[in-house]
């Protein structure tokens, strides 16, 4: 990190001396200038079209204003829903509604349950049994004596006809405002069937707080605009006038939405949407907004909620709407300033951006096919320079192990399948070892993982410095197992490759006392060699050297044993063991 700084700062030093600016500076100081005669001249065609505006504007301005709390309502709603039915539908919870006297089957459901409280909007739940009616709290703590019903419901009590609603209802969930009996707030509940073979056993309800969804649907509202949330019998949940009363949390909302708007027009067009109204909207359309003829609003703009059978009315006033409306005879003049600052807009950022990531994009696509490509802008001063230099550092860390300093299993996978494409054309040959360092795990249990990491590292470092050709390479293929890629290396030179190692990892007479194999570490290996073909994948050889590495443990280890890849060919396997 610190050499990453240093360069940075070299670089930005170095451009300053070499008079170059930085993209980003000079991008903005093009667009102030051009942005400024843009404003300009736009302003001077406003004030020109001052007196020709219209009202079209206030039509699209309530439109937008109700369909922005429809949408976050629905959201709301939506990600609420996804939670709750996940936990409907966990088969812990079924057993035990299905089952409910049984105490270890309760604690597997409130178990499931409690897992999911963190993803609702109030972090709470409750549950309804429908065989005894009784309701329980999800709590994150509970033990079989702590999880027990606050209390049982009764169809002949108003407060709880929420739920006998809910349980005879078509729909999967309904929607509600009440009170949280239990931490005495009002919320919007979200009541959520557990339905099984066809039969409810009960309801998983949540609530989102009411003055919280409150103040975020309505809270962009000025003075000149309410809003209205109305369920699908025209009854008010929520009020936008209301958000400034200190009582607006204990307010009962039992007004409709006719008594707050007297308008005849507005009268038949709410009525029209709300005898249409068939279970949950699915897809909702444009807003319908209403001219009305009293003052002080003068348009009325009614929008559906997704997923809910509830509805959005929002009220506009007719003053600000005027004051709101956009200038129409300077719409042309806009659009093409606009399109003239687009312009030149575009043509500075294709100089200063997209040219030159352009070429540095099509530099990292060059280095799939060749890896000695050179990233474009390693030699650049500006943010390109610092991004090119980063981009080679990161990929330089992404091919090799943490641990052991060698190449890893995503550098060996990509180079691999490589080698395999490029030797198919000649039918070149390609050798391919898998070792595995002997009794590891013993290893590790007497010596410890520390130990037994720097015993990785030292293997690693022994194997390494067996391959010195340029396309031969070694990398760690996962835990204590490696891999060896020798492409254009016959039979004779992968087996001396493999009695090699085998030699160099003894003499690094590493203690190993809890080895079977030998008193110190020692490895095995599989081989195999094989004409390429252009049919093969890169996984055909490490499993065939694979299939060697298991014939070479079985047979005591500490050796190496050659399989051919084609088996018509192929001789006798043949094993040979580093002699003491």
């Amino acid at each position: 990190m610190t050499l990453m700084k240093k360069r940075t700062a070299q670089n930005r030093l170095r451009g300053l001396l070499l008079g170059e600016e930085s993209i980003s500076i000079r991008f903005r100081n093009y667009n102030i200038a051009l942005l400024s005669l843009a404003a300009i001249l736009m302003f001077i065609a406003m004030l020109t079209a001052f007196y020709n505006i219209i009202w079209r504007v206030s039509i699209d301005y309530s439109g937008s204003y109700a369909t922005s709390s429809a949408y976050a309502l629905s959201a709301h709603v939506t990600k609420e829903a996804a939670v709750l039915a996940k936990a409907a539908r966990s088969n812990a919870v079924i057993d035990w509604l299905t089952d409910e006297g049984s105490d270890g089957k309760k604690i597997l459901a409130f178990e499931e349950l409690s897992g999911v409280i963190g993803e609702l909007y109030s972090n709470n739940m409750y549950v309804v049994a429908s065989k005894s009616q009784y309701e329980y709290r999800v709590e994150n703590d509970y033990t079989a004596e702590t999880v027990l019903p606050f209390t049982r419901l009764d169809e002949n009590n108003p407060n709880d006809a929420w739920y006998f609603k809910s349980i005879t209802s078509d729909n999967e969930y309904e929607l509600g405002v009440a009170m949280d009996r239990v931490l005495q707030r009002k919320r919007v509940w979200l009541d959520y069937k557990v339905i099984h073979n066809g039969v409810p056993l009960g309801i998983i309800s949540s609530g989102l707080d009411f003055f919280s969804v409150a103040r975020e649907l309505f809270s962009q509202y000025k003075n000149f605009m309410r809003g209205f949330i109305i369920d699908e019998n025209g009854v008010i949940n929520m009020d936008s006038s209301m958000l400034e009363n200190d009582d607006y949390q204990d307010y009962d909302f039992e007004a409709r939405i006719e008594d707050e708007i007297n308008d005849l027009v507005f009268f038949a067009a709410i009525k029209s949407h709300l005898d249409n109204i068939e279970g949950y909207f699915e897809e909702t359309g444009g807003p319908k907004v209403v001219k009305l003829s009293l003052s002080p609003y003068r348009y009325a703009t009614i929008v559906p909620i997704r997923f809910t059978n509830w509805s959005a009315v929002i009220l506009f006033d007719s003053s600000s709407s005027f004051n709101m409306s956009l200038f129409l005879p300077a719409l042309i003049t806009i659009l093409v300033l606009l399109i003239a600052f687009d312009l030149a807009n575009n043509k500075i950022s294709h100089r200063l951006i997209f040219s030159p990531l352009k070429q540095l994009i099509a530099s990292l696509e060059n280095m799939k096919e060749n890896e000695d490509e050179e990233i474009y802008g390693l030699d650049r001063y500006d943010e390109f320079g610092n991004l090119s230099n980063t981009i080679r550092d990161l990929c330089t860390k992404a091919n090799y192990d943490a641990l052991t300093g060698i190449h890893n299993r995503r550098f060996m996978e990509n180079n691999l399948q490589r080698t395999v494409g490029f030797l198919s054309q000649p039918h070149g040959l390609l050798s391919v070892l898998m070792i595995d360092i002997d009794y590891f795990k013993k290893y590790n249990d007497a010596y410890g993982h520390e130990q037994g990491d720097v015993c990785l590292k030292t293997v690693a470092e022994a194997l390494e410095r067996c391959v010195t050709r340029k396309n031969d390479f070694v990398a760690r293929y996962g835990g204590e197992e490696f891999i060896v890629v020798l492409p254009n290396t016959d039979e004779y030179g992968a087996r001396m490759v493999a009695q090699k190692m085998l030699e160099r990892v003894r003499m690094l007479n590493l203690p190993h006392t809890n080895s079977d194999a030998a008193q110190c570490v020692t490895i095995s290996v599989g081989v195999t060699t094989g004409s390429v073909t252009h049919p093969q994948i890169w996984e055909d050889y490490s499993k065939r050297a694979d299939e060697a590495l298991y014939m070479s443990k079985q047979n005591g280890r500490n050796q190496y044993t050659f399989l051919g890849m084609d088996p018509d060919l192929n001789h006798s396997a043949e094993t040979d063991l580093l002699k003491n």
